[in-house]
């Protein structure tokens, strides 16, 4: 007889649509999965979280010491960012010193003004020939949340400056907490009775020698969150009667029925997965344009489907130069930053916790 752990035996009953049917105390709140390791196992970078209290709301500063080179994938149709255009190959600038992500949708983004306050006070920033004056670059990145609480409630730049205050060098905290905190995946057929599940911050890491590659995602998505080793559902759309929908069969049978409303919940800007990826390898702004490239790919095995049409999809790669590039190809760094990616978004999802109509997996599986 095969052995079955509880968690084997919750993941049987969802998929067969027999969760549903528990008593409401039968799944106990299980701890959070084993670290897989934190973007901040690169050297030179620190992470902060503010979570707000008063609803499902956050923001995450990640701050590097003392800048970064940089690269962005952000081919997307409404990313909604500030300052990313700095990262493209064209531009001349060279370096950054904060990653700013948060929620709040459009409205969060001025946010990233307290991450520039910090910085200043704190002498961070690149000398502009103005003696007592450092300009700290800062680029910002938003997912939407609004829909979650209480839509007037949304980060400012007091809240991104307490993310900076308490950023470190320790492991970073996941689940619900930061610019992952309202975070919720598997809404694209909420229109046809299909409930979503809550999303989060996830973050991994692999250690190769003196080689570290890292991932941190806010995992935000409008489609399912798969298992990137396995290809199952681990959270996403959700029937009324139990079980996973799996939004792209949802899809194949609404074309199979004649007549059928074949829309989807996917507007602009309402779904976003933010993902950025970390090497101590040193790394110009192209070559790491390219590793954000292959990253990405990382991020299409865990989520289904991934870049629609609404999507304001990012994925940012940063080199803290702190290890002289060895004798590696980019090919293996770029393969190494799309495991730890599509690790980081299936541990967003695994690490977070219910809010009101927004189920977490590890709430219902013990």
């Amino acid at each position: 007889m095969t052995d079955w752990t509880r968690r084997d035996f919750g993941q049987a009953l969802l998929a067969g649509g027999l969760l549903s049917q528990l008593p409401p105390n039968a799944a106990a709140q299980p701890a959070p999965p084993a670290s897989a390791g934190s973007l901040t196992d690169v050297p030179g970078i620190r992470v902060g979280h503010f979570t707000d209290p008063r609803r499902p709301t956050g923001c995450t500063a990640i701050l590097f010491d003392p800048d970064v080179a940089a690269g962005v994938d952000y081919a997307t149709s409404a990313p909604g960012e500030a300052g990313a255009v700095m990262l493209q190959p064209a531009s001349p600038v060279d370096g950054m010193h904060a990653l700013f992500l948060t929620g709040g949708g459009p409205f969060g983004l001025p946010a990233f003004g307290g991450v520039i306050r910090y910085l200043e006070e704190h002498k961070a920033g690149f000398d502009w020939g103005i003696p007592d004056v450092r300009i700290p670059l800062v680029v910002a990145a938003v997912i939407d949340d609004l829909a979650v609480g209480d839509a007037r409630i949304r980060p400012d730049a007091e809240a991104a400056y307490k993310a900076c205050a308490a950023a470190s060098t320790g492991p970073v905290a996941e689940g619900s907490v930061g610019a992952g905190t309202g975070a919720t995946v598997g809404k694209m057929h909420r229109s046809r009775g299909f409930g979503g599940m809550k999303g989060g911050v996830g973050t991994a890491s692999l250690k190769l020698g003196d080689v570290v590659v890292s991932a941190l995602a806010i995992v935000n998505a409008a489609g399912d969150i798969l298992d990137w080793r396995s290809g199952q559902i681990v959270a996403g759309a959700r029937r009324p009667s139990g079980g996973f929908a799996d939004c792209v069969e949802v899809m194949k049978q609404a074309m199979a029925k004649p007549g059928a409303d074949l829309g989807l919940d996917d507007a602009a800007l309402r779904s976003t997965t933010l993902v950025v990826v970390a090497t101590n390898v040193t790394l110009t702004k192209t070559a790491l344009t390219k590793v954000a490239d292959m990253a990405n790919c990382g991020a299409s095995r865990a989520i289904r489907p991934y870049h629609t049409t609404g999507d304001g999809d990012q994925l940012y790669a940063v080199s803290t130069r702190k290890l002289p590039k060895p004798d590696l190809p980019l090919t293996t760094i770029g393969s190494f930053a799309a495991e730890v990616a599509a690790e980081a978004i299936v541990r967003g999802v695994r690490t977070a916790t219910s809010v009101p109509d927004w189920p977490a997996i590890r709430d219902l599986l013990g």
